[in-house]
């Protein structure tokens, strides 16, 4: 009996001991796991690939039960289109989102002010500034057209801008009359004055302070233990760091172009295949582009009379009168290609001055050239006998006979029997054999009909 008992207390406690290793290894996995938080870092324009990579983040941050998203943010701007989806990812997000403007010296203006108005907690390092949302383009398209339409579109923008604003401000607690200005007026502030206006809520350094501010603050219904925490950054993916890069008026433009060349190259050039398959690819990705960048229609219209003027000039004898015309219009399309009110996509005038000088020497000098060359008369074969005179080797009559031209011998056949000596002209080329008349036939076709 005692053995018994000793063996079942023996069995108990080691149960006891297990149990309670297991809660501890669960309960530093727990604290482990809880005391995490993911970074993103957004440096540069606001677009597609950055909301893209922005609401994966807020997703996978979640999954991984971090304590809390930061995005430290510098940003000139960006597409609103953009902006508004990545408000709304923040406002919807299952986890605290703190944006912080960052590192020293950085900025979140337009689209960026947006952006950090919206965030659950919005941090701002030492020496950054906030502000200047005036509103430039709608999406991916500029307002255009006549001075009226164009005056009541701006005014449309900025009234939904500003009301856009003031929601965020309100939704996060904010100063509503500053966030209304930064858009109204394109007012912009330092991090400590935004701190005094309760535009943001904290400025920290650096991250590392920024984590021991964070730590015990209440945030969307849940108290952060952000100090010591480990930070775990989410890198872009493949895709989304290459259209990052390629998102751009430059880009777009080049890919226009050589979009133009190859496709003209293999219209004019059949059966290259190369020219018309790189030139496909530049154009679907041109196409691409100009649906997420603000491109002006008009620009587009202006280049492609600039092509169609090119092309014409070629054909027709007009002494380059279209090729000035052309180069005009594409110098001025590509002006008015984009926004050029808004500094974040304006297209420097570095890439459209070159361009245009190629464009206008692509047309007028290779492919020019080209087609010039199709249409000139042939200078090589069998055809460039016809017309010559020789003088038979043999007799010559409709059953064959022998003639030396171009250092050849050939065959030779002629209606009317000529005499070995006599010059002949070649009349025509059939196959190996030349069809030839006698000099002497065909001065007494003259002399008849002059009498």
């Amino acid at each position: 009996m005692n053995n018994s008992r000793q063996r079942s207390l023996s069995l108990r406690r080691i149960a006891t001991a297990l149990s309670a290793g297991l809660l501890l290894l669960l309960g530093c996995g727990w604290t482990r796991a809880a005391d995490k938080v993911s970074l993103i870092k957004i440096d540069g324009a606001i677009g597609p690939a950055t909301a893209s990579y922005i609401a994966r983040s807020i997703d996978q941050a979640h999954g991984q039960n971090a304590q809390c998203l930061v995005v430290q943010l510098n940003t000139p701007g960006g597409l609103l289109e953009s902006t508004q989806t990545i408000v709304q990812s923040f406002l919807a997000a299952r986890i605290p989102v703190v944006v912080y403007v960052a590192p020293i010296g950085a900025t979140a203006t337009s689209a960026g002010c947006f952006i950090t108005i919206s965030a659950s907690v919005a941090a701002m390092a030492p020496a950054t500034t906030i502000g200047a949302a005036h509103p430039v383009t709608i999406g991916g398209n500029p307002a255009g057209g006549e001075e009226k339409p164009d005056e009541t579109m701006k005014k449309k923008l900025e009234n939904f801008s500003i009301s856009y604003m003031e929601a965020i401000a309100a939704k996060r607690h904010r100063n509503v009359e500053w966030a209304k200005s930064a858009v109204r007026d394109s007012a912009s502030i330092s991090a400590e004055k935004a701190l005094e206006l309760k535009v943001v809520d904290l400025i920290a350094v650096d991250l590392n302070e920024l984590l021991k501010q964070l730590n015990g603050r209440d945030v969307d219904g849940k108290r952060l233990a952000t100090a010591g925490a480990e930070v775990s950054e989410i890198k872009m993916s493949a895709s989304e760091h290459v259209f990052q890069k390629i998102w751009r008026p430059e880009v777009m433009f080049i890919l226009m172009l050589i979009a133009i060349y190859g496709i003209i190259g293999e219209l004019t050039t059949p059966g290259a295949i190369l020219p018309g398959v790189v030139g496909a690819i530049a154009l679907i990705l041109a196409l691409y582009l100009a649906a997420v960048l603000p491109v002006n229609v008009t620009g587009l219209a202006l280049i492609a009379l600039a092509l169609m003027l090119f092309i014409f000039d070629i054909y027709a004898p007009t002494h380059g009168v279209l090729t000035i015309g052309g180069v005009i219009s594409f110098l001025i399309g590509s002006l008015m290609l984009f926004n050029r009110a808004d500094p974040l996509f304006r297209l420097s005038l570095s890439y459209i001055i070159p361009a245009t000088i190629v464009t206008a020497g692509f047309f007028v000098f290779v492919l020019g050239k080209g087609l010039r060359a199709q249409r000139l008369p042939i200078r090589a074969g069998a055809e460039t006998l016809l017309g010559k005179t020789v003088s038979a080797l043999t007799p010559i009559d409709s059953h064959g006979g022998r003639i030396f031209v171009e250092g050849e011998y050939w065959n030779a056949i002629s209606d009317t029997p000529v005499e070995q000596g006599e010059p002949v002209e070649i009349a025509a080329v059939q196959g190996l054999t030349l069809r030839v008349k006698s000099k002497g036939e065909q001065s007494d076709a003259i002399n008849r009909r002059t009498i």
